[in-house]
């Protein structure tokens, strides 16, 4: 499988990939629309497979912007207030700490 052949039936939808013992899961997300502004509470690894994606984050209360394109890859560590917004159909890899939003 590829991550170009992964549709999900909503916005942030998941396949879940993997699930270690510890816990975190590895899920491929396909998305066409922003998530929401977050914060997790462990680290998160966000890997564009697909599609183009802006990250938003805040630094000391100032928003910037990080464009992202397939291959690239971004970490939020804990506390780091984030929200992804692709550019038209994005497939995501992310690995986190299970039940993280």
């Amino acid at each position: 499988m590829t991550a170009g052949d992964y549709t999900g039936t909503r916005a942030w939808d998941a396949l879940d990939l993997a699930e270690f013992s510890d816990p975190t899961t590895v899920r491929l997300h396909w998305t066409d629309a922003p998530y929401e502004w977050h914060v997790n509470d462990g680290a998160e690894v966000f890997v564009v497979l697909d599609g183009d994606v802006d990250m938003h984050y805040r630094v000391n209360g100032v928003e910037r912007v990080q464009p992202m394109r397939a291959g690239d890859i971004c970490r939020a560590g804990v506390g780091d207030e984030h929200v992804a917004h692709p550019r038209g159909a994005a497939r995501i890899l992310v690995v986190e700490h299970k039940g993280s939003i």
